[in-house]
C-alpha cells in the first residue's frame, strides 16, 4: 500500500514524552483518533472515528505529499460538590498525520463528517490505476 503513517525518521521517539505534557490533573487530556484505511480501483478512503468533535474543529490539509487531520474535541468537565467523579473520556487536540505517495492526487482530495466519523476520499492519479490490457489472438 502507499499510504501509510507517517513517522520522521521512521520513529515515534517523543510520542510518550508530549503525550505525558499535554495531560491535566486526571491525565486524560489528548487522544488520536482510530483510523480505518482501505483501498478502491480508484481511490483510497480513510475514516476517523471523532465522536463528540464539532465539524468546525476538524481542519484536513496537504502539505509536502503529507496528509494531515487535525482537531480538538472540548473539554465538558463538571464539577461536582460531593461525591467522587471518575472520567475515562479523552478531550483535547489530536493530530494524524499519513504520507500519501505517488499515487494519490492532492488536488481531488475530497472530505465529509457524518455520525461523527470524518471520511476522507483519496482519488489515485490516473497513471496509478490499474488498467485492462486486451489480449488479442495472433
Amino acid at each position: 500500500m502507499f499510504l501509510t503513517r507517517w513517522r520522521p525518521m521512521g520513529l515515534d521517539p517523543f510520542r510518550e514524552l508530549e503525550s505525558f505534557f499535554r495531560q491535566d490533573g486526571d491525565g486524560l487530556s489528548g487522544y488520536s483518533p482510530a483510523v480505518d484505511i482501505s483501498e478502491e480501483e480508484d481511490h483510497y478512503l480513510i475514516r476517523a472515528d471523532l465522536p463528540g468533535v464539532a465539524e468546525k474543529d476538524i481542519e484536513v490539509k496537504v502539505h509536502d505529499g503529507v496528509l494531515l487531520l487535525t482537531g480538538k474535541r472540548e473539554d465538558t468537565r463538571e464539577e461536582k460538590a460531593a461525591g467522587s467523579y471518575y472520567r475515562e473520556r479523552r478531550h483535547g487536540s489530536f493530530c494524524r498525520q499519513f504520507r500519501l505517495g505517488d499515487v494519490v492526487d492532492p488536488e481531488k482530495i475530497e472530505a465529509s463528517y457524518k455520525g461523527g466519523v470524518l471520511e476522507v476520499k483519496l482519488p489515485k492519479k490516473e497513471e496509478s490505476k490499474p488498467r485492462q490490457i486486451p489480449v488479442t489472438s495472433s
